[in-house]
């Protein structure tokens, strides 16, 4: 796989990198954070250039492109600290309908999530689980013209501004993935604001009835439909991290040139500098993994991909955790201030590690797989 950037990569990158500049400074990221429905303005703007239909395949009105190019367009809307539902919708949602072989519900949602005119959500989480994709409470049954969901889940990103909802849930003792209005009858979302700018909702399910069609995969094909979506916002999360520590080391570097001590910058004092050095290889240590996390997408074989997946995943939290960590204290007391955008920076890098799985999932993931070796 060929990671260095070719003309297209450049030129949506260099478009990304000015609208970051325009629409997505520090005040503007403030003020669309305070708002609970999804800003329609700065949505399009981003599917103007092209990133709602980035995986989008060609035949659906997408760009159909790589891993590689989802990791250059994710750090540029790290860099901007980017909160509208990019990664929910427009690659975990995508990826997992493009991946599901029902060539119907691909039709019907894709050319729309490509155009930037439709959101989507997925939710799998439920009950006391944090890490597990496997529905278990939440029941679906065949009844009436198709199908009545009953359940709940919880912390479902972008789950209160998704048109509809992507929710897994039991049918006849496997799991199945349904295609659900966001204004079902019986369906209600509990939207709230999360620590780093983004939102999540509480989904309750009452006697939802959905049609046949909904019905996007059961089975077999559900497990490895999910599978395709959370690996993809593996990959654009580790993305999206490096990209924030990226503009976070230079926020920092900035800070240390301008700010004096003693009539001196403190950019001058050896101790910071070596501060600054290791946040620096930190960050080209997460731009890497989140390459390595690409070419686990790559791969064949399911154990590789969840090797590579997995050990992205843990080293780039890691990363996020020291930069983050260490661009507040050489900021010292103002770095947690809520006057500067260091502090969005921290919580964006410390939340990133609970997303998709925390450090301890992944750890065991890869203990099992080298346990299976042995």
């Amino acid at each position: 796989m060929d990671f260095t950037y070719n003309e297209e990569q450049r030129m949506l990158t260099d478009s990304l990198r000015r609208l970051m500049a325009d629409g997505w400074a520090f005040e503007q990221r403030r003020e669309r954070a305070a708002q609970t429905e999804l800003n329609t303005a700065s949505w399009q703007s981003l599917a103007d250039v092209g990133v709602t239909g980035l995986i989008v395949p060609e035949e659906h009105g997408g760009f159909g492109e790589s891993p590689a190019t989802l990791v250059a367009t994710q750090l540029e809307l790290g860099r901007g600290l980017v909160a509208e539902p990019v990664i929910p919708s427009a690659v975990i949602s995508t990826a997992l309908l493009a991946h599901s072989d029902n060539e119907a519900v691909q039709a019907e949602c894709l050319p729309s999530m490509a155009g930037g005119e439709l959101v989507l959500a997925l939710a799998y989480l439920e009950g006391d689980q944090h890490n597990s994709q496997t529905p278990q409470a939440t029941q679906a049954s065949k009844g009436g013209a198709g199908f009545v969901l009953n359940g709940a889940k919880k912390l479902v990103w972008a789950g209160g501004q998704a048109h509809k909802l992507i929710i897994s849930a039991v049918l006849d003792g496997e799991t199945a993935l349904f295609l659900v209005d966001g204004n079902a009858q019986g369906l209600s979302r509990n939207d709230y604001p999360t620590m780093d700018g983004q939102r999540c909702a509480y989904i309750t399910l009452d006697g939802v009835e959905v049609a046949e069609q909904a019905l996007i995969a059961q089975g077999a094909a559900a497990e490895a439909a999910l599978d395709a979506g959370i690996g993809y916002g593996v990959l654009a999360l580790c993305a999206h991290a490096a990209g924030a520590m990226q503009r976070l080391v230079e926020i920092t570097a900035e800070y240390l040139k301008t700010r004096q001590q003693f009539k001196r910058p403190l950019a001058d004092f050896q101790a910071l500098q070596f501060y600054l050095a290791d946040m620096l290889i930190k960050q080209e240590v997460a731009i890497s993994m989140a390459y390595v996390a690409a070419m686990g997408l790559g791969e064949t074989d399911a154990e590789e991909r969840q090797r590579l997946l997995s050990s992205a995943k843990v080293a780039v939290a890691e990363a996020g955790r020291f930069v983050g960590q260490t661009a507040v204290q050489l900021h010292g007391g103002i770095g947690v201030t809520h006057e500067l955008e260091v502090g969005d920076f921290f919580k964006r890098l410390t939340f990133a590690d609970y997303l998709l799985g925390d450090s301890d999932h992944h750890l065991n993931q890869l203990e099992a797989l080298y346990q299976q070796e042995d």
